[in-house]
């Protein structure tokens, strides 16, 4: 039997009771960009090789619109009232778009909850998923609170990847838009079994977003708005995520008692084959049990973890009572994050 980890043996378990998702509009297929494709060095990268497919959200369709629609399956299996009732609501948003409110309310609204505990986080990047467990957890075993809504919402693949000069760019097909969100409660039905997050601050700000125009983003003027990327910090963020995801991926193993070879279903955030091969590798297991949605959604930022275990949970490819392994690092590396879940989500 695998333990939890001892340092929380005196607080109460919360557990990972469900995920859903939610992919906006068809598929797009990577012809789209080729179309629009300029010679272009960077495109013959490993990091930026293309998914065959991935989501657009639509242009009137907000952060609160996806998550809302990520919420529906959840209402359909726990009813609208149980949903009402949650304590804490996070989320997390690529894009926000209310940059100056956030979703969190308004998300709340819309399901007719008035949760005691409401954040929006930015810095998890596409670890967030986990960032957003560890926060869920805390308050969940330290305060009264028994419920707990976390929602993790990429949506800038169709607003940001295709404006008329970005398209062109060699990482212009990878990203998709999607929304993943995950419901925890107080009780040992599906524990946690053990997180753990790191910050990098010597990481930060070598991912930027920026319109190669000198103006700031939110001001009028040429250029347009995009995730700025140099073979040189191709280079260090590869050396970086190749390190990290299975560095804090181990280290949550370790604390629980089992090897990473020994793990059931591993998942991670998505940026492209490359790493998801060689975080596997790192772990020793086969490529069957680290399962992606990436040839069909792209690179999903934080959505992708809540996104592939929704669709691997509807599958029936998740046993109950397995060791599912969730980790990812965010950004340049600035943050990393993992989770050990024993899994045994509805579906």
């Amino acid at each position: 039997m695998i333990p939890t980890d001892p340092r929380a043996s005196a607080l109460p378990a919360v557990s990972l009771v469900d995920v859903a998702s939610y992919l906006p509009g068809e598929p797009v297929g990577t012809e789209y960009f080729t179309q629009f494709s300029r010679s272009d060095r960077m495109a013959k990268n490993v990091m930026f090789r293309s998914p065959k497919a991935r989501h657009h959200v639509g242009q009137d369709e907000s952060d609160v619109d996806m998550i809302e629609r990520a919420i529906a399956p959840l209402i359909e299996r726990h009813g609208a009232q149980y949903l009402s009732n949650i304590d804490v609501l996070i989320t997390h948003t690529q894009m926000p778009t209310n940059p100056v409110t956030g979703c969190g309310p308004e998300v709340a609204k819309r399901i007719g909850a008035r949760p005691s505990f409401a954040y929006d986080v930015r810095n998890g990047g596409c670890a967030a998923f986990v960032h957003m467990m560890s926060l869920a957890r805390m308050i969940l075993q330290t305060t009264d609170a028994r419920t707990a809504l976390i929602a993790a919402t990429q949506n800038c693949a169709g607003p940001i990847f295709t404006q008329s000069e970005i398209r062109k760019l060699a990482q212009a097909p990878i990203p998709g838009d999607g929304c993943g969100v995950g419901l925890l409660v107080k009780d040992d039905s599906a524990p946690i079994l053990d997180i753990e997050c790191r910050t990098y601050p010597e990481f930060s700000g070598d991912m930027n977003f920026t319109t190669d125009s000198g103006r700031k983003y939110w001001e009028p003027g040429e250029g347009q708005g995009c995730l700025n990327f140099t073979e040189s910090k191709i280079t260090k963020v590869f050396a970086r995520g190749n390190r990290l995801v299975p560095e804090v991926a181990l280290a949550v193993c370790d604390r629980i008692g089992v090897k990473g070879r020994d793990i059931d279903t591993f998942v991670t955030n998505q940026p492209n084959r490359l790493f998801l091969r060689n975080w596997h590798d790192a772990l020793e297991l086969p490529a069957e049990r680290h399962p992606d949605t990436f040839d069909q959604c792209g690179n999903l930022f934080a959505a992708g973890i809540p996104v592939t275990l929704d669709i691997e949970n509807q599958a029936g490819r998740l046993r109950n009572g397995s060791v599912v392994l969730l980790s990812a690092f965010a950004h340049a590396g600035d943050f990393a994050g993992a989770a050990a879940v024993r899994w045994g989500a509805a579906r």
